[in-house]
């Protein structure tokens, strides 16, 4: 991972302990939630591996 891609993060939308959107930068990695004084980090751990096939149908309206 390079120097720039390690210091760009990802922008939550809302927070996970209360799901309020006041949302600012914490440094140095971090975000804090204005509406519950708590401060987080959003982290990808890795990519999951692909168990579909080919044949499988999604059920209307799931994820894809």
């Amino acid at each position: 991972m390079s120097e720039e891609s390690a210091s760009s993060r990802a922008v939550p939308y809302h927070c996970p302990y209360c799901g309020e959107t006041d949302l600012w930068p914490h440094e140095p990695t971090g975000w804090e939630c204005r509406g519950c004084r708590r401060a987080f980090k959003v982290e990808l751990l890795g990519l999951t591996p692909d168990t579909r096939t080919h044949h499988e149908v999604r059920p209307e309206g799931g994820a894809s």
